[in-house]
């Protein structure tokens, strides 16, 4: 068995749907070590598995990233949420990259700011293994649970740095995503609730127990939900700001913890 032309994994991926078959083509063929394997992973493209998953990483913020099967892709707008928090807290030496997924935000950080106490955190199984993986050589503990729930009580009162990619589609837009998302990521790190920040107001409600004075949140959002980010950032005694890229239509919002308040 002769290992497929790049022609002919062209066709097939474009037959199925890809915009950019030929480039996809190319990735998967890198990768695939033999005929069979290349063949097997052709299918399983053209089957809508996302690419990221079918090869096993994904770029971001210029670094490979190992995705696997069922866990989150790491978007590209979402290096904009990493740009913020370098532009934020640069001196940042307790981050925590909570709603982890791949860990591909916690790794960008470290590469940036290390040396650093690493944490991160996803309720997923899956999304814990794959972010052990990308975060293994800064020493990072990543733990399983429900947003600060999963956290060690030691980091209360500690954080510098807390980014939060959390899930903000609405529930009834789910089924409007693309099918790689629908039907091949994890629904908990799509499904942010009727309005789509259900998990973000719970986010930013703990938040403040545990950023150090000074401490940093910043969350992903979408353009027309960021006002209501902005409130609930502000209910819970954060000073918020928003940042928009509409290059990549990204918009995240910072909320910073009074260095006066103490309460731990």
């Amino acid at each position: 068995m002769s290992v497929p032309s790049r022609e002919a994994v062209a066709a097939r991926l474009r037959a199925a749907g890809c915009v950019f078959a030929e480039e996809e083509a190319d990735l998967i063929l890198a990768t695939a070590g033999t005929a069979a394997e290349a063949a097997d992973l052709v299918e399983r493209r053209a089957g809508g598995l996302p690419l990221e998953q079918v090869v096993g990483w994904a770029e971001f913020h210029g670094r490979r990233v190992v995705v696997e099967p069922g866990v989150f892709v790491p978007r590209r707008r979402t290096e904009f949420l990493v740009d913020q928090a370098l532009a934020a807290a640069p001196h940042a030496r307790v981050v925590v990259d909570l709603c982890c997924g791949s860990g591909a935000v916690g790794a960008a950080l470290a590469a940036a700011l290390a040396p650093l106490e690493l944490h991160a955190a996803d309720v997923d199984p899956a999304a814990v293994r794959c972010a052990r993986r990308n975060l293994a050589e800064w020493g990072a503990q990543v733990h399983r649970g429900d947003l600060f729930a999963a956290l060690p009580q030691r980091l209360r009162g500690r954080i510098d740095l807390l980014a939060a990619n959390v899930p903000y589609v609405p529930t009834g837009e789910i089924a409007l995503l693309p099918p790689e998302a629908r039907d091949h990521e994890p629904r908990t790190a799509l499904d942010g609730g009727g309005d789509g920040l259900d998990v973000l107001r719970r986010v930013a409600a703990g938040a403040p127990r545990w950023l150090a004075p000074g401490g940093r949140l910043l969350v992903e959002t979408g353009e027309r939900q960021a006002p209501h980010a902005v409130e609930a950032f502000t209910r819970s005694g954060l000073t918020a700001r928003v940042h928009a890229d509409e290059e990549s239509a990204a918009w995240v919002v910072t909320g910073t913890r009074d260095r006066a308040d103490t309460e731990t």
